[in-house]
């Protein structure tokens, strides 16, 4: 597929700061991203429409790869989880972090190693803890007191089971109060302060069949300054050189999570994994040596920060409606399939496409099709002041954290999710249907 592209130009480079590298302008106002034209994109799937890089999703873990060359990167699977995302990660040497039977049964049958996957969660269920012991996953973290006999019973005397820790470390980061998780105060882990994560370790150790290969503690999401990761690991290594000195073992991984951030708009801050890496290795060296620690093999869990600026939501406008000064835009998708603005006050910089417009800008706001006054997509945002139904939304950075928290409100059925690659696009997920709502629905 040959498709013409602008040269780009230094006004316009911001514009695309947040979009796939692939990102290339069209004449017309269009887009192209991995090749194929957004708009021929909406015309053949319909909207909305989730588009993914294929290329942009093997780049970034290629940088982590690279950054992180002798640690264990693990992608998390809650970020966005596909069967062809599975593979892309498997291809690019990944590992792979779940929380649920579900997402642990897709990643195999997709053909993910069981062994190069770590099942999370703060309340498993015991279809979690069956599929991880039936399927052969790597590790299981244990989160709570309760799990320590529950994966020691289902392991059975004569079985198994690699296991870590989670450690609450003490340590507020993240975007938001809903996704900071290394304080008291939220519901993950076993705390540093009070004691809890040394008891738990001292039970697991007390179990033959549970082998105890190290330490795990995520402290947020959405999280663009390293410091907040170098204080978490001092505490860690701190942990563990006590493990050794009460226990007498010395653990061999540190599993310092993710919730690396990136920027939704230009101009917003990001996490650099490369600089990340070096003063992980460098903190970590030092840690270690001052408490004539072995040094063990880090383990990172990247997801947002993989396969979030790799996706594109697009939507349809079904109407515009001026409500006094305020300029509302209505779109043929919303909070079913984002609900992170409603839940988390997240901004995005939606771009009118498929056509050009040579109206000046003007203040709107992008709001959902559902029934509910919160479904807002991009408050005050700046578009083209003579947008109109039937014109094509683009919004960068979607590839994370919006298809993967999607619900079935109104029935409006979640969206299609299409991949493109060197100019060509293919489905990776149908479109929900109505007969999809008919067949789960089988009372009368």
């Amino acid at each position: 597929m040959t498709i013409a592209v602008l040269p780009e130009v230094a006004t316009g480079a911001e514009d695309l700061s947040v979009w796939p590298a692939s990102t290339r302008r069209l004449p017309h106002g269009g887009l192209a991203v991995g090749g194929v034209s957004l708009a021929e994109v909406a015309d053949r799937f319909e909207t909305p429409a989730y588009v993914l890089d294929e290329g942009e999703v093997r780049s970034r873990c290629r940088t982590y790869r690279d950054a992180f060359p002798e640690a264990g990167v693990l992608y998390a699977a809650k970020a966005f989880l596909s069967r062809a995302v599975v593979r892309w990660i498997r291809e690019e040497g990944l590992g792979l972090d779940v929380c649920s039977a579900g997402e642990l049964e897709l990643a195999v049958t997709a053909g993910f190693p069981p062994e190069r996957i770590v099942l999370h969660g703060n309340a498993k269920s015991p279809r979690d803890l069956e599929a991880a012991l039936r399927l052969g996953v790597g590790r299981i973290v244990i989160d709570g007191p309760s799990e320590i006999a529950r994966i020691a019973a289902a392991v059975g005397p004569e079985g198994h089971q690699k296991v870590m820790v989670r450690v609450v470390p003490g340590v507020s980061a993240g975007g938001h109060d809903k996704i900071r998780t290394g304080t008291d105060d939220q519901k993950f882990g076993l705390s540093l302060t009070d004691g809890g994560a040394q008891h738990a370790v001292a039970r697991i150790l007390g179990q033959p069949q549970l082998e105890l290969t190290g330490l795990h503690c995520h402290i947020g999401s959405q999280i663009t300054e390293v410091k907040p990761y170098l204080v978490a690991l001092r505490r860690m290594v701190g942990l563990m050189a006590r493990i050794r000195d009460t226990h007498g073992i010395v653990l061999p991984e540190l599993d310092m999570g993710g919730g690396h951030g990136i920027a939704y708009r230009p101009g917003e801050p990001a996490l650099d994994p490369t600089a990340l890496a070096r003063r992980l290795r460098a903190e970590l060296a030092t840690g270690c040596a001052a408490a004539r620690l072995a040094v063990p093999r880090l383990l990172i869990e990247p997801g947002r920060a993989v396969v979030g600026p790799a996706g594109v939501a697009l939507y349809r406008v079904l109407a515009v409606k001026l409500t006094g000064e305020k300029v509302f835009v209505a779109v043929d998708g919303g909070m079913s399939d984002n609900p992170r603005p409603a839940l988390y006050g997240v901004r995005y910089a939606p771009r009118l496409i498929g056509r050009a417009s040579t109206a000046g800008p003007r203040t709107t706001t992008v709001v959902g099709r559902h029934c509910e006054a919160g479904d807002v997509l991009a408050a005050d945002v700046e578009l083209p002041g003579d947008i109109r139904p039937g014109d094509l939304l683009a919004v960068p950075v979607a590839g994370a954290y919006q298809l993967s928290m999607a619900s079935g409100y109104n029935l409006v059925g979640r969206p299609a999710v299409v991949a493109v690659h060197e100019g060509a696009a293919r489905m990776l997920v149908r479109r929900e249907t109505l007969e999809d709502f008919r067949s789960r629905d089988i009372g009368g």
